[in-house]
């Protein structure tokens, strides 16, 4: 029996449903699940941005990863109250909570909400005129839709907050408290101030509950567009990655022949303070400013005044400079202090039919993504693990298919700014017990190749399976990740393709 509370809607009611969930099977419990969450009142009203695609329709397209359950249910992602930006300025809050804009508060949904400025997959917008598209799975009148965009010099390095967005929306459409019609679209006009990476923050007010909808999309804004006093907006300066004292970013300038010295700007970075993502990218905009005549670098103001700052600083050009864009490179030196190396590690490990746990640690002193892969005589890999190393040790857990014999242990660590990478190699021998079946891929590698007799290892069930011979053959090919039924020993078809060993 399973027992369920619903959330602030209707505080305190209480739902048992005696039925066991599992048997509803993958997607379809984690929508019974959802829907659980949502609000009783507005269970059904459901809906997304389609164009431009909001974050968690991304996530479902596959251009997203890690996103929880937001990848197979875009349309509840974002629900929670109506009233939004309300709660600014001592006034009562209303809409989602601050940090929790993208998924409306819903803990299924929370993995959308991380924020950064490589986080997420970007949208670019060419034109300013952008026709906004919903798509409706279960339409609810419509009091209006809002379209809010970031402000200029917002941190994407931060979760998204009602200050993180423009007081008001650029756009507004009344929906007259009924029904939207399929395939209508918002014809709205994004301002010409706004350049580069933003989020922009779409709502869709429902007319008959308490509820709406918030979808946010990422995007990077390029289009050409001339500004007062004769400027073009030609690129940006994104502060996101930290810098170390002797490091330099140049900010490259280039015209419709190619790279322009003239224009082109550089700095060195002195110290830690100025290492700093917001500090060096001010440090750079106000050399640019100090230095070029026709190319400046800040935000601007309504009066058109451009101003270094400490943050995202978009880049502005006359025509005749030539400039057409500028490109920031970053010029990290290598971290000589950073340590990485393989420890706790045994000299013999014992297969038992074929298999095995390996229980290693590692040590680093420094953040770092590292990637354990075990290699057979044959240089193929029968093991791997990735792990995100932080601190001075951190263990790692491994799950072994092989053969006895001698093996090798290939640690590579990256340092998270990616500036340094380190490798430690060790050697090992594999006792025990044989047994293990072999195979041409880890699933779903190499997916287009997959032919009769095909052998690919799936990681979730730790089994191997061999693609039937023509024609069931071609169903071995059939899986993207929103249509699964054929995934090797996991999906509902899955024996249709394939043969377990």
């Amino acid at each position: 029996m399973c027992v369920h509370y619903l959330p602030s809607f209707n505080r305190g009611i209480k739902i048992v449903i005696k039925k066991n969930i599992s048997q509803w099977g993958g997607a379809s419990s984690l929508a019974l699940a959802s829907a659980l969450l949502l609000p009783a009142q507005n269970a059904i009203a459901h809906g997304f941005l389609n164009d431009p695609p909001s974050r968690a329709f991304q996530c479902q397209k596959g251009l997203n990863k890690d996103c929880g359950g937001a990848q197979y249910e875009p349309q509840s992602v974002g629900e929670t109250f109506k009233g939004f930006p309300a709660g600014v300025g001592g006034a009562p809050l209303q809409g989602p909570v601050d940090g929790k804009i993208a998924s409306g508060g819903h803990g299924l949904f929370s993995a959308v909400d991380a924020q950064s400025a490589t986080r997420w997959y970007k949208t670019e917008i060419k034109d300013r005129t952008v026709k906004f598209d919903w798509k409706y799975t279960a339409p609810h009148p419509v009091t209006k839709h809002e379209y809010f965009i970031t402000r200029n010099g917002w941190n994407p390095n931060q979760p998204l907050a009602r200050a993180s967005f423009e007081s008001t929306p650029f756009c507004s459409v009344d929906g007259g408290n009924v029904l939207p019609t399929p395939g209508t679209k918002h014809e709205c006009v994004i301002p010409q101030d706004k350049n580069g990476s933003h989020v922009l923050l779409g709502i869709w007010t429902v007319g008959d509950t308490d509820a709406a909808f918030y979808n946010v999309v990422d995007v990077n804004i390029i289009a050409e567009a001339e500004l007062p006093g004769g400027w073009s907006n030609v690129g940006s300066i994104a502060a996101s990655t930290q810098l170390l004292a002797g490091d330099k970013v140049k900010a490259r300038a280039f015209t419709a022949d190619g790279e322009s010295a003239s224009h082109s700007v550089e700095i060195s970075i002195d110290n830690a303070e100025e290492g700093v993502p917001e500090n060096w990218a001010f440090k750079l905009a106000d050399k640019i400013n100090k230095t070029q005549t026709l190319i400046q670098a800040g935000i601007r103001d309504e009066q058109g005044n451009v101003a270094p700052v400490k943050g995202q600083n978009n880049l502005y050009a006359q025509k005749d400079s030539g400039v057409v864009r500028y490109e920031v490179a970053l010029d990290m030196k290598q971290d000589e202090s950073a340590k990485m190396a393989l420890s706790s590690f045994a000299t013999e490990y014992v297969l038992d039919k074929g298999r095995a746990t390996l229980n290693f640690t590692m040590l680093a002193n420094r953040e770092m993504n590292v990637e354990a892969t075990l290699f057979n005589a044959s240089n193929k890999a029968v093991g791997s693990v990735k792990t995100l190393a932080q601190g001075s040790g951190t263990w790692l857990e491994m799950d072994v298919r092989s053969e006895p014999g001698t093996h090798h242990m290939t640690l590579v660590g990256t340092t998270t700014d990616g500036r340094t990478t380190l490798q430690d190699t060790q050697p090992v021998n594999m006792t025990g017990e044989g047994g293990a079946k072999d195979y041409h891929f880890v699933f779903p590698e190499g997916l287009t190749t997959y032919d009769a007799g095909t052998r690919v290892l799936h990681p979730q069930t730790g089994e191997v399976y061999e693609c039937k011979p023509f024609p069931e053959s071609g169903y071995c090919k059939q899986y993207t990740p929103t249509a699964t039924g054929f995934e090797p020993g996991v999906g509902h078809h899955w024996q249709t393709a394939w043969n377990q060993l």
